[in-house]
């Protein structure tokens, strides 16, 4: 992945997150053309029309107000991220953003499909990927198993050196906490978990620094330490 990755803790669409999504349009190699845009509502292909639908238009209609040139595609099953059609439009993309939902689901939906290729050609051109909440978790090594309270989790693609992303992390209950320590007791010597807060994005690229981005704060946790990060602050994935 050659271009910007953003994960985002919450809020995609909204206008909360308008100078972050500004700014990866600003650095997604489109020049001096309108940003081509593409959403992917597909973790949220289980919950049925109405809720692919409301992520798409807000999608469209979020892009379009920034100035961008967008499509959302409805790839929700393993048929629709198999469709050519819509893998040449994700190939083409400057900026290709995932919306949340179910984060197993959006792993094996898109595992080995024409539009993941698809995708991993954009990327590798220098496209940004943005991921909010499941979005954001499938980049990880693994996808937490909330059921088992971080005991047991599933694989994910590993695009990033981080071994469990967790977004909302400042909306987590005080129930769901052991959640996060169990998490952390897992990690191995040099392993990294990130907490994303609400309205908030970490960004950056592949062996270089990080930026916090939006309205809350990152935290980077290894087995041992742990440290918050603030918008504007910058940090290394390799603590």
């Amino acid at each position: 992945m050659n271009g910007l990755v953003a994960l985002l803790g919450s809020g995609e669409y909204l206008p909360v997150m308008d100078d972050v999504d500004r700014y990866l349009l600003a650095n997604c190699g489109a020049g001096e053309r309108k940003p081509r845009v593409v959403c992917l509502p597909t973790a949220a292909g289980q919950e049925g029309d109405a809720s692919v639908n409301r992520w798409s238009t807000m999608g469209i209609d979020h892009f379009t107000r920034l100035g961008a040139d967008v499509q959302a595609l409805p790839v929700i099953d393993a048929e629709s991220a198999n469709d050519l059609n819509h893998a040449t439009a994700v190939e083409d993309a400057d900026l290709i953003y995932f919306s949340g939902g179910d984060p197993s689901y959006l792993y094996r939906t898109m595992k080995d499909s024409l539009v993941w290729q698809a995708a991993q050609k954009a990327w590798a051109r220098g496209a940004v990927y943005a991921g909010c909440s499941a979005g954001a978790m499938i980049l990880g090594r693994e996808i937490p198993d909330f059921r088992t309270m971080g005991l047991r989790s599933k694989p994910a693609f590993g695009l990033v050196p981080i071994a469990f992303v967790m977004p909302h992390f400042d909306a987590i209950p005080l129930f769901a906490k052991p959640l996060a320590s169990s998490l952390r007791g897992r990690l191995k010597e040099g392993e990294i978990m990130v907490g994303v807060d609400e309205n908030t994005a970490i960004v950056g690229k592949m062996n270089t620094e990080w930026t916090v981005l939006g309205k809350a704060k990152a935290h980077i946790f290894t087995k041992n330490e742990s440290k918050s990060y603030a918008a504007g602050q910058k940090f290394s994935l390799g603590i």
